[in-house]
């Protein structure tokens, strides 16, 4: 295949091959500094985790092509795109002690498009400020395991595959995580470490017409209809629409925010699938170059599909570009009816884009005269996102990126506050209305916040800004037809079908008054659950963010994570949970709709749960015996295969998870477990207990899903008594009340 704009650079290659063994010094000092503290910190049953040998092989990268970018590019950048491929032998073995584990790698493939930008361009030697290195889209990585049976037994890494550890490697080479390399020590590197993304695209996945028929019946002789949805991807930001049921002219009339980084570049996908109990079929495809929609500012067109016979799609395309100025707040709060509203969600007006520097004289935690593990929680509204852990520090740098989507900037607050991983109690906080941004210059303000509740000098520096979103419609001609431009793919079909079904959470939709916009299922930020797949929206960064939690210490890379780039950082398309999306609940009133059928389901409709709860203030803990649940609803014709699992909000983190073993084939469990959660009295009057009952299914199984859910305050005076109870399960866990 010829690329006209692509050139081969075979000195490049013989100039990496000289290199290779320094190249491998390098990455054995990441592997043995970076890598292996990290993951020791990151779970207790891995602090005896070590690499017993590190060997790259000899076999160098190979840079197989270059593109440079002359247009639309910053005159104070260069931008290169490198065609890499790397097929190595490797030895790569590593060892936990403590379970007597062995494991190893013995071959790596890699192969990718890697940017590469030389930024800023500076009027000294080097002439280069700095380069940042990541992927525009997920590379193609292949590794060759030795014992993974071995490590998967290892407590703490029970829910994994080696697809979901591929997933999470190949989704931390993907933007916004970025490499970052000063060249030069009094570099500006302001902004290489306030990434504002290029602009925010809005995505009206409205309808499709004249899809193909893929159901059939009477083997094949009677084509019937499809059940269509959508995948929508924007770098690593992935949205799935709804299911709309045996039509080939679905409207989904859903909205979703993406946050643009890199154009040229980056691009628009959307691909739409029939679900089907075994493999969705596939129904068309369509990629559109955001350079033409940035031009255009607003698209509202039908596609042609490609890849497919017949079926075009409508959408509505809107470039929102970032504006660090207010004065145009009032005409985009009331183009998105935020003016009107008391909601802290819907249609963003506009970005909130942190920088966490660091934090000082932070108090020693429980124990006096210790240091503190500690994270930072970041909120706006609904959103919650989570920092890396910084061990053993009161005076920890993190040099993290967030961003928030914003529905009113007038009402909102961002709220902060400090914990101390290790005993899960509270280092300091504070708030701050986003009305003071927009009365700050540049709606940016950059100091260090004396945090309330800490130290009497505890500080923490942060650098925020408030942009607006403001849609610059171009008048155009009634008679002016431009069409974006719309890439042709350049994979089969069959080269490109997704290995495992697609089962990422599905947007609310947006109603004709508010549209609501999706939470990708994409965030770097948000705690993965392996072994349920469901998420939640405040839910804080877990398993893989653990492994890489220390690994950004190392100054050279300064990986920047984005609040809306979820979840190809979850290693596997997630099942929405309980409350989070509402997809979950969705399903369990269909559910309940076709049971009823026309009858009174009676008081219980979802089933009862028993259980004891206390708390013991000679171990300070919360005790939960979990004995029983009866008249569960049956998930399938076989019955349902029940587990329970619980949360002590707001602590969502893989650690502070609890469950119980899973009950095949039966409505009226018994498990009568005991668990505990680690919180003083005081503490654990202020939290909520989430209990969900759920059916397990087989791995990537669709039997999988809530079967009812329970949230119970724990502010009560009888807490010390303690009480047993059987309480109702509703469909999102409100209004729960005893039974008996």
């Amino acid at each position: 295949v010829h690329f006209p704009d692509t050139e081969r650079a075979e000195w490049l290659n013989k100039t990496v091959k000289q290199m290779w063994p320094f190249i491998c010094q390098f990455i054995e000092k990441l592997f043995r500094e970076t890598i292996e503290p990290a993951v020791r910190g990151a779970n207790n049953h891995l602090s005896t985790f070590s690499f017993t040998k590190i060997d790259i092989g000899h076999q160098p990268l190979r840079i197989n092509g270059v593109k440079v970018y002359t247009e639309n590019v910053d005159k104070r950048q260069i931008i290169l795109d490198l065609q890499i491929s790397f097929v190595g032998n490797c030895e790569i073995d590593l060892e936990i002690k403590r379970y007597f584990c062995r494991a190893g790698v013995k071959s790596i493939q890699i192969h990718g498009t890697m940017r590469v930008i030389l930024e800023p361009l500076i009027g000294d030697m080097p002439l280069i400020g700095a380069l940042s290195l990541f992927f525009l889209r997920k590379p193609l990585l292949e590794i060759n395991w030795t014992g993974l049976t071995n490590l998967l037994d290892v407590p703490g890494l029970n829910g994994l595959s080696d697809t979901i550890i591929l997933d999470i490697i190949s989704n931390y080479l993907v933007l916004p995580n970025r490499i970052t390399v000063p060249l030069v020590s009094e570099v500006q590197l302001a902004q290489l470490r306030f990434p504002v993304p290029k602009g925010v695209l809005r995505i009206h996945f409205i309808e499709a017409q004249d899809l193909e028929g893929k159901d059939t019946y009477l083997k094949g002789i009677v084509k019937g209809k499809s059940d269509p949805y959508g995948i929508i991807r924007v770098g690593n930001q992935i949205f799935q629409s709804k299911v709309i049921k045996e039509n080939l002219n679905p409207k989904w009339n859903e909205v979703y925010e993406a946050l643009v980084y890199e154009h040229p570049g980056q691009e628009l996908e959307i691909e739409l699938f029939d679900e089907d109990p075994d493999k969705d079929d596939f129904l068309g495809s369509l990629m559109i170059d955001l350079i033409e929609v940035e031009k255009e500012r607003l698209l509202d067109e039908w596609f042609t599909l490609d890849e497919v016979s017949k079926g075009k799609l409508h959408l509505k395309l809107e470039w929102l570009t970032l504006m660090p100025t207010a004065e145009n707040l009032d005409k985009v709060l009331t183009s998105i009816r935020a003016d009107k509203d008391q909601a802290n969600d819907g249609l963003s007006s506009a970005l909130l884009i942190l920088y966490l520097d660091s934090a000082r004289n932070l108090p020693s935690g429980k124990k006096i005269n210790s240091n503190p593990n500690p994270l930072v929680l970041l909120s706006v509204g609904h959103k919650a996102q989570e920092s890396k852990i910084r061990y053993k520090t009161n005076e920890p740098v993190w040099e993290e990126n967030f961003t928030f989507f914003v529905h009113n900037p007038k009402r909102q607050d961002l709220e902060v506050e400090v914990r101390d991983e290790q005993h899960q109690c509270s280092l300091g906080n504070f708030k701050l209305p986003l009305s003071q941004l927009l009365e700050s210059e540049d709606l940016t303000m950059h100091q260090r916040f004396h945090l309330s509740n800490s130290g009497p000098n505890s500080t923490i520096n942060m650098k925020i800004a408030l942009r607006v979103l403001s849609l610059e419609k171009q008048a155009r001609s009634p008679d002016h037809q431009h069409s974006a431009q719309v890439k042709r793919p350049s994979l089969s079909k069959d080269a490109r079908k997704p290995s495992f079904k697609p089962q990422v959470p599905v947007s609310p939709p947006a109603d004709s008054n508010k549209p609501v916009p999706a939470s990708p299922v994409i965030d770097s930020d948000k705690k993965t659950d392996m072994a349920e797949k469901s998420q939640h929206p405040n839910a804080s960064p877990q398993w893989p963010t653990d492994l890489s939690r220390s690994s950004s210490s190392l100054h050279a890379s300064n990986f920047t994570y984005s609040p809306s780039h979820l979840s190809v950082k979850e290693p596997t398309p997630s099942i929405a949970s309980d409350i989070s999306l509402p997809i979950a609940t969705q399903e369990l009133r269909q559910r309940l709709r076709q049971l009823e059928n026309g009858t009174t389901l009676g008081q219980s409709p979802l089933g009862q749960i028993q259980l004891t709860i206390r708390h013991s203030s000679q171990r300070n803990k919360l005790i939960v015996v979990v004995h029983s649940c009866r008249n569960l609803i049956a998930f399938s014709e076989e019955g349902s295969d029940p587990y329970v699992r619980m949360y002590l909000l707001p602590d969502k983190r893989r650690s502070g998870r609890r469950k119980t073993h899973v009950s095949k084939k039966t409505l009226n469990p018994v498990f009568d477990q005991i668990f505990d959660f680690s919180v003083s009295l005081p503490e654990v009057q202020r939290r909520t207990l989430d209990v969900a009952v759920k059916n397990s299914g087989g791995f990537l199984s669709k039997d999988k899903g809530l079967l009812g859910k329970l949230l119970i305050p724990l502010a009560s005076e009888e807490l010390a008594k303690g009480w047993t109870q059987w309480y109702d399960l509703t469909e999102d866990g409100t209004k729960p009340h005893g039974a008996s």
